[in-house]
């Protein structure tokens, strides 16, 4: 992997991350398809048309419901889902964690019953290592444990120790891996995490602890998760300097257009969030002068696209009223077109965000970003 910094506006990054599926420019956000697709009827030419750089995946998810094993033996997710550009594949340990009453965290690893059957499963850093290895992902997140929110001081500091015992572990199986010539993706990198809650001190011990074992990329974990975007902007402003800058920095779970303009800002390179495809899915779109929610009968005669000048699959053919009735008669052409167009909107804001770098007015752009995107109250 190679990172190379571009420009720099202020603390904002514009960069690109060379790999062994292709470059990402980057600030980037990633396409969120779980279990290796984008929910909302969406392809992987879709994905292709609306300009997507990297697909996320989930290796929890892909564990229990399809198998890696069966990926590999099918080539890799690549091959699987017939994308040939970067995919990061995210440990499991978010959704692990998530499983309260399901799971029991020992040094060893998770044990846990899997959401769909129940049955018993175990995962520790070498196994999640193993199953990313078995899914060929272009990039790899070290498992973690993703703490609740809030906890207490001993619990966050013994929690965030734990995680970098595990990194640890995930760097030493890793490169094991990479090592077999069987492996599908010899050159897969490795992301650590940081975490540490609100927790400021712990939050930068944490980095500089992560940042002298040399991963390809860092990753700040545990925020979206409960606290107020201006605590998770402090904890940016605080923990990012302390992370190599030589390095790409990635924010997890993050978030809102709003989110996405401050966290650029901090020096935030890859994003990724459902809340494009979740809220396509709702019929609520994003538009640069706020969002919509199609279920609104203000739309019934509207002849405008969700967006005028928008140039995604949806906006190029359909007014507002056909694709609010197609939502309403729960047709899934509805929620396919508000999920291209959410996903188209978020690619293109990343490109505008590069191009404002790079000529160096990114403050102007995100004030006038944020400043269009509240003009019209979003609508319930």
């Amino acid at each position: 992997m190679n990172y190379k910094i571009i420009a720099k506006d202020g603390r904002a990054k514009r960069a690109e991350v060379s790999t062994v599926h292709g470059t990402i420019q980057t600030p980037v956000f990633m396409n969120v398809g779980t279990v290796g697709a984008i929910k909302g009827a969406v392809s992987t030419d879709d994905l292709k048309e609306i300009r997507t750089q990297v697909e996320l995946s989930n290796t929890y998810h892909l564990h229990v419901r399809t198998g890696d094993k069966l990926i590999r033996e099918f080539g890799g997710l690549h091959k699987f889902m017939n994308w040939d550009r970067p995919i990061l594949t995210d440990s499991g340990g978010f959704q692990v964690f998530s499983l309260t009453g399901l799971r029991k965290i020992k040094e060893e690893g998770v044990y846990f019953q899997s959401h769909i059957d129940g049955h018993r499963i175990f995962m520790g850093p070498e196994e999640s290592m193993q199953i990313q290895s078995n899914l060929g992902s272009t990039i790899a997140m070290a498992l973690d444990e993703c703490p609740p929110h809030p906890a207490t001081r001993e619990y966050m500091q013994n929690s965030v120790d734990r995680t970098t015992r595990w990194l640890e572990r995930c760097k030493v199986e890793m490169a094991r891996l990479n090592s077999l010539p069987e492996t599908i993706n010899q050159e897969q990198l490795l992301f650590g995490i940081n975490q540490g809650g609100t927790y400021e001190d712990i939050r930068i011990e944490h980095a500089k602890t992560i940042s002298a074992m040399d991963l390809d990329g860092y990753a700040l974990g545990g925020l979206a998760v409960g606290e107020s975007h201006e605590e998770m902007y402090r904890i940016l402003d605080e923990t990012v300097p302390y992370l190599p800058e030589h390095k790409p920095t990635y924010l997890m779970g993050v978030g809102t257009p709003a989110n996405i303009l401050e966290a650029v800002d901090r020096g935030v390179d890859f994003f990724d969030c459902v809340y494009p495809s979740r809220n396509g899915r709702h019929g609520h779109v994003y538009t640069n002068q706020g969002k919509r929610n199609l279920f609104n009968s203000r739309y019934e005669l509207d002849h405008l696209p969700i967006e005028e000048g928008c140039g995604c699959p949806a906006c190029r053919s359909y007014s507002r009223a056909y694709i609010r009735h197609l939502l309403k008669a729960k047709e899934m052409l509805g929620m396919r077109l508000c999920v291209l167009h959410n996903l188209y909107f978020y690619n293109t804001m990343m490109e505008e965000i590069r191009d404002a770098i790079e000529q160096h007015r990114y403050a102007e752009y995100k004030a006038e970003k944020l400043a269009g995107m509240t003009a019209v109250q979003a609508e319930k």
